[in-house]
């Protein structure tokens, strides 16, 4: 086993685009445990690469109460199924401003 006095990492900033209700499950758990967005995630994903899971049974049943109160009825199911709702651009035209 490492010793993780010795882990020096490089991190760079990201633009990922996720689901806005797994975001804020996200966001409300790192804020739970006092920790930041990324550092859970890389949590998440080092655990994944393991095949581990990251999630004990009481962190498993923080997290449903966190999707019960942001409203996040997705499961692992929807995995690969998700698709993005079209919006319109927020611009308007020239005519649309003389209106």
């Amino acid at each position: 086993m490492m010793d993780p006095s010795k882990l020096l990492i490089e991190r760079v900033q990201t633009g990922v685009r996720m689901e806005k209700r797994i975001l804020k499950v996200l966001k409300g758990f790192a804020e739970y445990h006092d920790m930041s967005l990324g550092d859970l995630l890389e949590g998440i994903v080092l655990h994944a690469f393991d095949g581990k899971t990251p999630f004990s049974p009481t962190s498993l049943a923080r997290i449903q109460e966190l999707k019960k109160f942001y409203g996040l009825d997705l499961d692992s199911s929807a995995s690969h199924h998700l698709t993005e709702i079209k919006r319109r651009s927020s611009k308007k035209t020239a005519s649309e401003k003389k209106k």
